[in-house]
C-alpha cells in the first residue's frame, strides 16, 4: 500500500539506516511509550527503501513490524516464546 510521508523523524530514520548498514551489531530496536513515533520511523524507513533512497545493502529489502506483546501473550511455559519466534523466523525466511 501507499505510505504517507513521515515528518519530523528524519534524524531517527537516518540512525536506523546507519545501524542497518553496519557490518556487525546491525539490529536496531525501537522501544518507547505508545504514540512517540516508533511506527512512523519504521514507515519512514519503508518509504525510503521503496524510493531507493538507502544504501545499496538496503535496497529492495522489506520492513516487517512485530507486535512483541502478542508474541509473548499466552507463553506461560518455558520455551514457548522461543518456539514462536523460531516459527516466525522460519515463515519469514520461506517467503
Amino acid at each position: 500500500g501507499l505510505i504517507d510521508p513521515v515528518i519530523g523523524r528524519e534524524k531517527e530514520i537516518e540512525q536506523v539506516i546507519e545501524v542497518l548498514n553496519r557490518r556487525n551489531k546491525n539490529n536496531p530496536v525501537l522501544i518507547g511509550e505508545p504514540g512517540v513515533g516508533k511506527t512512523a520511523i519504521g514507515e519512514g524507513l519503508a518509504l525510503r527503501i521503496s524510493e531507493g533512497n538507502v544504501p545499496g545493502k538496503l535496497k529492495n529489502k522489506e520492513v516487517i513490524s512485530l507486535d512483541v506483546a502478542s508474541l509473548v501473550s499466552g507463553t506461560s511455559y518455558r520455551g514457548q516464546f522461543e518456539e514462536r519466534m523460531k516459527q516466525l523466523m522460519q515463515e519469514l525466511q520461506s517467503q
